[in-house]
């Protein structure tokens, strides 16, 4: 079992008062804490090795490269990736999922085919494939749901039609805590000789991810949610399809060779990366894979759930709230969305804010998933491997407390 206890220390920003109470942070789904280990990484790096990288035959450009393209190792191994030609540096998932839908969404879109998306997806997840629809004239079309939010495999089978090209789904969801089947979810897409776009956000930092036994086509995630730095993150493409794109970004890096009127393209997977990347984002993500694999992922997705087993029944149990996603702790992961009754989730996520708690509240960047659950928005507490069982007590303490204040008037 991990030691939540010990492993905080590592973590300096957790070791502060809010409000005049010890922080408790649990809007991890949102966004992770750093560790010193990753900190230090970035440190080291403006303190020893800031050059551009990839052009320089100085010193300094060529430790600056090869530590960026270790960091590109680093990642291609954490989520088993065939070779580091199918990993390419993004800002983050947004811009994963952007590049795949303009450029092959583009390629492979034609009118009247359909695009398959759920309604549980992040807008980064819904306005893009929205956006080629348009362009294409093609359909979007929703997969139906669960009772508990996953999609329905057996009835997605019935609506995936040979018009289907894309399926676009997030691996794990950022409300309802559910982790959705993509294996199988593939293999129904490429049934109809169509292809699986992942949005990995939710899922690559808490569970081990293996892009090829997925088989994925394609696989987007960011390192901010994975205790690495902002602006940074991955896209994952098989190697023929990536080959078989166009670059959605030019200027320098990404080209072969610069004619008058025409241009040729890098090799892969620079042909996507241009002009001067996110170096020391690049390298704080590559240290926030050495921390993670340190620990491992196995650990970290069990001591997750064992937190889950023991909060969520505590959850339930409270008269007025309302939990979203599985009932079942089993079927849960860290995160936990949630209403309480008569009280609007800004006004409670506002008094945890007194009590030292950081919780999300708010439409999540799921607003078609809020007005499929009836709501407007939610209160939303997601845990990490760095949250204790006293962080656990902490928020369920504190969430008694608010209700009986809103109900009588004091705290």
């Amino acid at each position: 079992m991990i030691d939540a206890d010990k492993i905080k220390q590592d973590f300096p920003i957790l070791f502060q008062s809010v409000n005049d109470e010890p922080l408790i942070y649990l809007d991890n789904a949102a966004t992770s804490q750093k560790p010193r280990q990753v900190l230090d990484a970035i440190q080291h790096y403006y303190e020893h090795d800031n050059a551009n990288i990839h052009r320089g035959v100085h010193t300094l450009a060529e430790r600056a490269t090869t530590h960026y393209e270790e960091a590109r190792e680093k990642l291609r191994r954490f989520i088993n990736a065939a070779s580091t030609k199918e990993v390419l540096f993004t800002r983050g998932t947004t811009t994963g999922l952007n590049w795949v839908s303009r450029s092959f969404g583009d390629s492979v879109i034609e009118e009247g085919d359909e695009i398959y998306i759920t309604p549980m997806e992040h807008h980064s997840n819904v306005v893009p494939w929205q956006q080629l629809a348009k362009r294409k004239n093609a359909k979007l079309v929703y997969l139906p749901l669960t009772a508990d939010g996953f999609v329905d495999v057996q009835k997605s089978a019935e609506v995936i039609s040979a018009k289907g090209k894309i399926l676009s789904v997030c691996h794990a969801s950022n409300v309802l805590g559910i982790t959705n089947p993509i294996k199988e979810l593939a293999e129904l897409i490429h049934q109809q000789n169509g292809y699986i776009v992942v949005d990995g956000a939710q899922s690559v930092p808490h569970m081990k991810v293996d892009v090829q036994a997925l088989d994925a086509d394609f696989y987007a995630f960011s390192g901010h949610k994975m205790l690495g730095p902002t602006g940074s993150g991955i896209l994952y493409g098989k190697e023929a399809l990536l080959n078989a794109m166009e670059p959605v970004e030019f200027g320098g890096e990404m080209i072969d060779f610069v004619y008058d009127y025409e241009s040729t393209w890098n090799v892969l997977p620079w042909k996507f990366e241009a002009g001067t990347p996110n170096i020391v984002g690049g390298i704080g993500l590559g240290a926030a894979v050495d921390y993670l694999e340190a620990i491992g992922m196995d650990e970290i997705e069990a001591y997750e759930k064992e937190l889950v087993r023991y909060v969520l029944p505590k959850l339930q149990t409270i008269e007025g709230i309302s939990v979203y996603g599985p009932a079942d702790p089993e079927l849960h992961t860290g995160v936990i969305t949630f209403n309480l009754d008569g009280v609007h989730p800004h006004d409670l996520a506002t008094a945890f804010d007194m009590e030292g708690i950081a919780v999300r509240a708010g439409h999540h960047c799921a607003q078609t998933l809020m007005r499929y659950l009836d709501v407007h928005a939610t209160a939303r507490a997601s845990f990490y491997f760095y949250n204790t069982f006293e962080d656990a007590d902490r928020f369920i303490d504190s969430l008694k407390k608010i209700k009986e204040f809103f109900k009588d008037g004091f705290i």
